[in-house]
């Protein structure tokens, strides 16, 4: 018999178009080596252009999806993303408070095209139910501004970020500079208040960059998976993105996706 891999459970929205959300979740942990499982949160019309179109699911399908994984099969390590409204971030901060496995939870706040995938309602109860129960939380500047105020425009500013963040409870935040104008490098910044990790690689010319987000935070629930320590897992997951990033491709008239099989196809 093969032996089974670490198993890691994706809770996002979908994204028509495959290039964030719970498809590249999915093709990020077919890469890395475990096996992916996902509960979907919302079903977005979206593709290079922008989201069309947002629909939410019940709770009561969310709460199920969960269940029916979990109860059955298992999970080593979750990850979240889109979740939209304040009653589906409540219900899966609800979900979650129960499973003894690392979280990486990704406040997604808005799309790569500025879309709003997340209601203003809904903040609050990011900050007060899910961020808590996070091992590590992995928002970029806007998503920083959003849940805290504080606005990042030079390197020095993560820090101020990473303790407003760090505020509402998480193990670990990881303060993503990729919005920085830093010149030739892409800064992030990973911290549990006591221990700093800056964690520095090139800054690629190329616009196609959508599901970077989504990529980073799976890649980093997909370590944690498979035993690593919290700073080992944000560092092979900023490897395998700046991987995928140097090799995003056009897809349609607008903004791209990062290629998540990169490695396979260098």
């Amino acid at each position: 018999m093969n032996a089974r891999p670490p198993l890691v459970l994706t809770v996002a929205g979908s994204d028509s178009g495959g290039g964030a959300g719970i498809q590249a979740d999915l093709k990020t942990m077919l890469a890395l080596g475990v096996h992916g499982m996902s509960v979907v949160t919302a079903v977005t019309a979206q593709n290079s252009r922008g989201v069309h179109g947002v629909w939410e699911l019940p709770e009561e399908a969310v709460r199920a999806q969960y269940r029916a994984v979990v109860d059955d099969i298992g999970v080593h390590a979750v990850k979240t993303g889109m979740l939209a409204s304040a009653a589906l971030v409540e219900t899966v901060a609800e979900l979650l408070a129960g499973a003894d496995v690392p979280l990486v939870v990704d406040p997604v706040g808005v799309s790569k095209h500025g879309d709003p995938l997340l209601a203003p309602s809904a903040l609050e109860s990011v900050r007060r139910a899910l961020l808590p129960v996070a091992t590590v939380a992995t928002p970029n500047l806007d998503e920083v501004t959003q849940l805290t105020g504080v606005h990042v425009v030079y390197e020095s500013d993560m820090r101020n970020a990473a303790d407003g963040v760090l505020s509402y409870g998480p193990e670990w935040v990881l303060i993503k500079g990729g919005h920085l104008p830093t010149g030739a490098e892409a800064v992030d910044l990973l911290t549990d208040g006591t221990e700093e990790h800056w964690l520095r690689a090139p800054r690629y010319d190329n616009r196609h960059t959508h599901g970077t987000g989504c990529t980073l935070a799976s890649a980093v629930a997909s370590g944690l998976a498979k035993g690593l320590p919290v700073p080992e897992a944000v560092r092979q997951a900023k490897a395998y993105v700046t991987g995928a990033l140097a090799a995003g491709f056009a897809l349609g008239e607008g903004i791209g996706p990062v290629d998540h099989g990169w490695e396979r196809r260098r």
